[in-house]
């Protein structure tokens, strides 16, 4: 008997079989970029060096660890103007995170070069990470597919991480970041600075100083009210007189 000849329908279903390697490459070159799993809250960073706008390596765990507080933003692309918003959000606030013991990082995929001439032009003064592979981006969850950037912070408290904001804008990302620091400066009892006392104690000695000037000036005034009286004195001894040649 002749072989059953198959329809054109089953010979249909059974292609898509062949195709199904095609669809499985990008997601494992996806986890193979990423470096594994994400970050996620009360995690350590994992050891990774980034070249900073003057092409200095920089250990961003050994920063971590070394911090009471860092703060990480991430944005697209520099001199673009929602990441030109951003940074000047955090250079703004910049003397802020300063004064309550915090570190600042921007993080984005542009070259040490355009980093540079981005600190520059917006007179930043605080450094510019260049991650080109993404690798600190993915790390942290903020890689778009296929490309790109999530604007995003990040904020770590000796070493590991305890806020994670992925997708913000502009202006919430350096608004929110500093209100987080805050209250953990506030839960761990931070000290206000002591400059003004100083100020005070100078002035009090300039305040000392002009008091025995008007002593002074008073002092010869009190001097010449006395010598009428010796005028006065002597009238009455010509008046006394007088009346004694009278008698």
């Amino acid at each position: 008997m002749p072989a059953p000849r198959r329809s054109a329908r089953v010979a249909s279903r059974e292609e898509p079989a062949a195709k199904k390697p095609k669809t499985e490459e990008p997601v494992e070159e996806s986890v193979e970029k990423t470096g594994g799993s994400e970050l996620e809250v009360g995690d350590e960073l994992p050891s990774l060096t980034l070249l900073d706008e003057k092409e200095n390596e920089v250990d961003v765990a050994k920063v971590a660890k070394e911090s009471k507080y860092l703060v990480i933003f991430a944005y697209p692309k520099a001199s673009t103007p929602g990441c030109t918003r951003q940074a000047c959000g955090f250079q703004k606030s910049y003397q802020d995170f300063v004064d309550r013991n915090t570190k600042v990082f921007g993080l984005s995929t542009d070259s040490p070069k355009a980093q540079q001439n981005f600190v520059s032009k917006q007179g930043l003064k605080y450094p510019l990470l260049s991650d080109p592979k993404r690798e600190l981006i993915g790390l942290l969850g903020a890689k778009k597919s296929p490309s790109g950037t999530k604007r995003s912070h990040w904020i770590f408290v000796d070493g590991k991480l305890a806020v994670k904001k992925v997708s913000v804008s502009p202006e919430d990302s350096f608004t929110t970041a500093l209100e987080d620091i805050e209250k953990f400066v506030a839960e761990n009892g931070g000290k206000k600075g002591e400059g003004e006392p100083k100020k005070e104690d100078g002035e009090d000695a300039t305040e000392s100083k002009e008091e025995p000037k008007e002593e002074s000036e008073e002092e010869p005034k009190e001097e010449s009210k006395e010598e009428p009286k010796e005028d006065a004195s002597e009238a009455t001894s010509k008046e006394s007189e007088t009346k004694d040649e009278e008698k």
